[in-house]
C-alpha cells in the first residue's frame, strides 16, 4: 500500500492482515496526493486507520520542534489531535 517497512511491521504486529475496502481506496490517495478526502462508510469499516495511518507515515519525526497532525471530524469520537506547540 505504500507504507514504510517499519509502519507496515507495526500494522502487522497489531494483527491486521488485509485492508478493508475503504482503506484500499483512501490510503493510496492520502499517501500520493495532497487532496481533500471525504469517505463515507459504516461504523467499524476502518475509516480511522484509512486516514490515521497515512498521517502517521507523513509525520516527520526528525523535526526538532513538536510535530503535529490535526484531523477535523463531525463527531468528537472520531477526531484526534497531536499536540502542536
Amino acid at each position: 500500500m505504500g507504507f514504510t517497512p517499519s509502519l507496515l511491521k507495526a500494522i502487522q504486529e497489531l494483527g491486521f492482515e488485509q485492508p478493508m475496502p475503504v482503506q484500499k481506496k483512501v490510503i493510496p490517495l492520502m499517501l500520493e496526493d495532497n487532496v481533500d478526502i471525504i469517505a463515507l462508510a459504516q461504523t467499524g469499516t476502518g475509516k480511522t486507520a484509512a486516514f490515521g495511518l497515512p498521517l502517521v507515515q507523513s509525520t516527520d519525526t526528525e523535526i526538532q520542534t513538536h510535530p503535529g497532525t490535526y484531523t477535523n471530524a463531525p463527531h468528537g469520537n472520531y477526531a484526534f489531535r497531536s499536540p502542536v506547540i
